[in-house]
């Protein structure tokens, strides 16, 4: 998993010069630690993450996380099975929202460096992914042990407490879900 994820970023091409600049962090702490992709790696952990949004673009899924107090995006650890770090992201996607039938766009949207309490306090090196739901209706079944609530948002309208890593995360996602749908729409044509 280690060399699919430094793999995946190198060929990601970010969409600003910040997010280039955590890419390149990213790659430097991939080539500096062998166990980059496990919670186990103190300094940081590269961990993935998604935003669950409607087929049409305009409304995604938030949890209300029950350790943290906000609303944010699903996902979190890599694990023994995961293949990569989308698998990793639809995982935590599916586990989260409860959600069958999910879709991951392919490669990430986002990156996301935050401080958490990881063993003491480390870093977690989010990469952030979109993910489409069936239908625009799919009913939510929330996880109690990791969410204290779980909704659909409009993409303009993420609820507070979040942060703007969630709300940028959001936005990315959506567009790049109406993307591909503009995409899939053409080549039917």
């Amino acid at each position: 998993m280690h060399a699919g994820a430094r793999r995946e970023l190198a060929d990601w091409s970010a969409p600003d010069a910040a997010q280039e600049e955590l890419r390149r962090s990213y790659l430097d702490h991939l080539d500096r630690h062998p166990d980059a992709m496990s919670r186990a790696c103190m300094p940081g952990h590269l961990t993935a993450s998604a935003a669950v949004v409607d087929p049409g673009g305009t409304r995604a899924v938030l949890t209300l996380h029950r350790k943290i107090g906000k609303w944010l995006q699903t996902g979190g650890h890599c694990e023994e099975g995961d293949l990569s770090l989308g698998d990793a992201a639809l995982r935590e996607a599916a586990e989260e929202s409860g959600l069958s039938g999910l879709r991951l766009l392919p490669g990430p949207v986002r990156l996301d460096r935050h401080r958490v309490g990881c063993g003491g306090g480390t870093w977690h090196l989010d990469v952030q992914y979109a993910v489409v739901a069936a239908a625009e209706d799919a009913v939510l079944t929330r996880d109690a042990a990791e969410s204290a609530d779980l909704g659909w948002f409009g993409v303009e309208e993420v609820p507070e407490p979040t942060d703007e890593a969630c709300r940028l995360l959001v936005r990315a996602a959506a567009q790049a879900v109406r993307a591909q749908a503009g995409r899939d729409s053409a080549a039917r044509r």
